[in-house]
Parts: C-alpha cells; structure tokens; sequence
C-alpha cells in the first residue's frame, strides 16, 4: 500500500524509536521531565516565543488555545473551511462556550483585514464582543496552501488594533515556511498563539506543541491539565519530537514529489489536479469521489475524499519517487 491519506501516517524512524527508550523522563505534570522541557524551551526558541506546551495533539493545542484567550460566550472569528470551525467536533462550542462567526476566505483560505473589521463585535451590555481571531497555516481545506507572512499580519493586527488576541493554527507552519522561503518565527511575530505539529510532515509519532507569552501558557498549562491532557513520563514520547524538529530542512523534497504527484494525476481522464502549493495535493475527479478513493486502494493506493469530486492525497517522508511514480500508475487503473 503507498499510504497518501494523510502526512500523520508516517512511522518513527529507528533513532525516534532509540530516543524514546533511552529518553530522560521525570514527572511532567509537575514540570519535572527535562526531554518535555527541553522540547518546550527549543520550540519556542524556533518560534520566537517566550515559552511553550506540549500537548498530544494538534487539536487540543487549538481547543486549549481558544479556551485559554477566551472568555464563555464571546465571539470566535475563524475561517469557514478551517480546521478550528470544520474538523474538532465543535469543540471551541464544547470545551469553551464560545459561538464562533465564520467568515469566507478567499480560494487559499486568507481571511483579510477588511472581514475581521466587518466580523467584530464590540462588547456591550447586548453583546459578549469578539474575544479571538483564529488563522490557519498551511490551509489544509484549500489544499495546503502557503499563506505568506503579510496576510498574516495584516489580518491580525486588524485583530489587535481592536484589542482581539490572535491564535494561528500552524498544524503545518513549518511546511509554509519551507514552501516560502522564511523562517518560521516570521508568521508568528504578530501573533498571540500558535499551535504546530511534529507529528505530520516532521514524523514524530504523537504530540504537538502550543506557544505564546508566559502568561498565555501558564493559564494553557491548567487548561490541558482540565481537558485531560496532563501526561506523567512523557519524554518518551517528546524526545522523538526533538529529533523530528530537525527534519524541516526536508520538507521541501516532500513539495517536489506533490508536484510530481499532481501533474502525473493531472494527466490521467477524469482528474484534474492542480500544482500544489505544499504536500497536499487536492484532486477533481469526474466520478463521485468515495467510488475514486475505493478504487484506488483496491489498487493499492491510499488516499481521501475531500468533498464530493475531489480527493487529497498526501506526500510524506514514508513516500519516495518510486512510490509516486507507482502510485500515478495505480491511480490510472484505478479510475480507468
């Protein structure tokens, strides 16, 4: 099977699987593991934060992230295909009690300063007010897409000009930052928060982290530990994060095989895949896409539907030219 259903597929490499036996542990809850602290200080370092959190997951980074800035009843301004709004379960409802105000981004997923301007409310004794504006980076729903730092920032100052925290949803950051050319902490210096993954293109087997001000993740601290996130020895588990920070320098080889994924499908009748900003690739199809994805993996090839007549598929560093090369031809049969 050539697994592109997700880049969260991948398995740990033989020195992630090292590292975690031989890894330093002690009592996180109480602070007290040097590989979780030593995982916290580095990813703050990269995205030049005061300090961070590591959490099991990506979502909870983010539903820790909007229950930590929020107050109950508040607005939430978020993207009408992000991940925050259309993928957690209504958990920003659940966990935080907070309505959200969504609003359409362009074909990539950028909200501008113009829609967080018309999106706020102001607090008064009729209305709980705006309390956050949600971003996402790269935009999984629009296929990956890059956002540049600039539209980063001019919607978040919009934001905070109106006294509006501001958390970035970076599951992916990374690969932004390798498809543009900049370092990381540049999409993060207008920012309040910011939520990446080490186990998606980076190859960590679990966690993520979330980052911001001291204050930010002192309270972030209590919320995890309220939604059940509070982990004991889990340097086993972060100390192959440490290691898979090293791996966003190869991010880029992960963009060049989407590009010849996506024009080897984009060459097959009955799909039509467009060059991909990123790792994801987000292919129309002709034929309802469950039939496309059933078919594919009876020949071998995972991939996802993504809406009714489109399907992603995603590179990873488990998937190597050969695999895209195989996988084009197996997608062939399939849809032929």
């Amino acid at each position: 099977m050539i697994d592109l259903r997700s880049d969260t597929v991948t398995k740990p490499s033989d020195a992630m699987r090292v590292a975690a036996r031989d890894a330093d542990v002690g009592d996180d809850v109480y602070g007290e593991d040097p590989t979780v602290n030593e995982l916290e200080a580095r990813v703050a370092d990269v995205l030049g934060l005061d300090d961070a959190l590591y959490v099991p997951s990506g979502t909870m980074g983010n539903q820790v992230a909007v229950r930590a800035h929020t107050d109950r009843g508040e607005e939430l301004i978020l993207e009408r295909e992000s991940h925050v709004y259309k993928w957690e379960l209504g958990g920003v409802a659940q966990h935080s009690g907070v309505q959200t105000r969504p609003v359409d981004g362009d074909d990539r997923g950028v909200v501008t300063a113009e829609q967080v301007r018309e999106a706020h409310v102001e607090a008064d004794g009729h209305r709980a007010g705006t309390g956050l504006l949600a971003l996402e980076n790269t935009h999984n729903s629009k296929g990956g897409t890059a956002i540049a730092p600039g539209a980063i920032e001019s919607a978040a100052t919009a934001a905070r000009d109106r006294g509006v925290p501001v958390h970035l949803d970076g599951a992916r950051l990374f690969n932004a930052a390798a498809a543009l050319d900049v370092p990381a902490d540049r999409f993060t210096r207008d920012v309040d928060s910011v939520m990446v993954c080490l186990s998606k293109g980076l190859g960590a087997p679990v966690g993520s982290v979330l980052a911001g001000s001291e204050p930010f993740v002192e309270r972030a601290h209590r919320v995890r530990k309220l939604m059940g996130g509070g982990m004991r020895q889990a340097g086993l588990i972060a100390a192959p994060g440490l290691l898979a920070l090293e791996n966003r320098d190869r991010l880029g080889e992960d963009h060049e095989r989407a590009r010849r994924l996506a024009a080897g499908l984009d060459g097959i009748d009955g799909i039509a895949a467009p060059d991909p900003e990123t790792n994801i690739v987000v292919a129309e199809t002709d034929a309802p896409a469950d039939d496309v994805v059933d078919a594919c993996e009876r020949e071998g090839v995972g991939c996802v539907a993504f809406g009714d007549y489109s399907v992603r598929f995603c590179t990873h560093w488990d998937v190597s030219d050969d695999d895209v090369e195989r996988a084009v031809e197996r997608v062939g049969r399939a849809v032929a």
